[in-house]
């Protein structure tokens, strides 16, 4: 991976299977953006909770010129999946302000049989 990884990890044990998930998401972020300039990777237990067990929330900050983009997800019981979702979100997003940075523009077609016709009464 080119780019600069922080990975903090709060109120957990460390786990190299967890930092490794982590480095591989994270390089995946690079198809999808050309020039990622850092990445920053929060993950932390927030505590018990009575009724829902362990609550894990995950942030990632991706900073890309001119503009930081941030995907925060929480999942109870599983880290992994909370990691997976957050780096989802991040890719969505990513993919989104490539298309603004290449000038894309969205436009719907309508299809030809939803296109008003004037001559139905």
């Amino acid at each position: 991976m080119k780019i600069p990884l922080q990975i903090a990890v709060r109120n957990l044990p460390h786990s190299p299977a967890l930092e490794e998930r982590v480095r591989e998401s994270a390089a995946k972020l690079e198809e999808f953006h050309p020039r990622i300039v850092s990445c920053r990777v929060a993950i932390e237990e927030s505590g018990m909770h009575h009724r829902r067990g362990r609550q894990f929330e995950v942030r990632v900050d991706v900073r890309v010129p001119g503009d930081q983009i941030v995907a925060n997800r929480s999942h109870g019981e599983d880290v992994y999946v909370a990691v997976r979702d957050a780096f989802d979100a991040m890719r969505h997003q990513l993919q989104e302000a490539a298309r603004i940075t290449r000038g894309d523009t969205r436009k719907t077609r309508r299809k030809e049989s939803e296109a008003p016709d004037e001559e139905r009464s």
